[in-house]
């Protein structure tokens, strides 16, 4: 009986989740259609997106941030921000976490969705990771938006991955970004998105509901000198801050 209530609920808080999610989405359309006519006017985009859309899906889902962070943002500053992937509400959270404008690098596959996917393609770098071409053609995209003074943020695991795996290995990516343009990388882990609205949500334990959602925004990591020749290294080095705080 106990395992029927659960399942319920999470349904209809999976259901909750695309109806609030869906609703806001078509009201915000006019604003999101003008905000799209130009990249210079990205800035305003995101303001809104992250105080306003953000907080509309976070909070009518009863999740409320509780961010710690070790080091401030600094204002005009490009960053590289990374983080664990366990959940669909990661982008939104991490909007909540970062002051500074970025952009996603993101998966193809979100443009088959409707509506979102014709937004998300004008306010974040799409990228097919099993075309070479696709990957190169993403750095000409990227230098475009670090110019305007943005920052980037990519979730380095490359997929979300089931309970089963805590961190899945890291992609290059972000770390080869980060020392190719010297960029200061942000690492943080998100330690309730899986347990609170995880993306697998037919998981055999059926977990998710409303409660915190901390993060721990760890100290900066400078690229500042480093080569390719240190890219593994420094992405060990995230790696392992991540897999500390993520670990039982």
């Amino acid at each position: 009986m106990v395992r029927f209530i659960k399942m319920v609920f999470c349904g209809l808080y999976n259901v909750w989740f695309y109806t609030i999610t869906g609703t806001s989405l078509i009201i915000f359309i006019p604003f999101f259609l003008v905000t799209c006519l130009r990249e210079k006017w990205y800035p305003i985009f995101f303001w809104f997106v992250r105080n306003i859309w953000s907080t509309i899906i976070l909070y009518g889902m009863g999740l409320i941030p509780k961010i710690e962070y070790q080091e401030p943002f600094e204002k005009n500053k490009s960053y590289m921000l990374v983080a664990n992937h366990k959940s669909m509400i990661d982008v939104f959270l991490m909007l909540k976490v970062s002051p500074v404008p970025f952009i996603f690098v993101g998966k193809k596959e979100l443009l088959r969705l409707p509506i979102f996917g014709f937004f998300y393609k004008r306010f974040a770098i799409m990228v097919n990771r099993d075309s070479a071409k696709s990957r190169k053609a993403v750095y000409g995209r990227a230098e475009t938006r670090l110019s305007q003074g943005l920052g980037i943020c990519i979730f380095p695991e490359g997929a979300v991955f089931g309970p089963d795996v805590t961190l899945a290995p890291f992609k290059n990516g972000a770390f080869r970004f980060s020392i190719d343009y010297q960029m200061t990388i942000v690492p943080m882990s998100f330690l309730d998105c899986e347990r609170r609205y995880p993306y697998h949500f037919s998981y055999n334990h059926f977990v998710g509901g409303p409660g915190l959602l901390r993060v721990k925004v760890h100290n900066h990591i400078s690229a500042k000198g480093k080569t390719l020749d240190d890219m593994e290294d420094l992405k060990q080095e995230v790696y392992e801050l991540l897999l500390k705080d993520l670990s039982p």
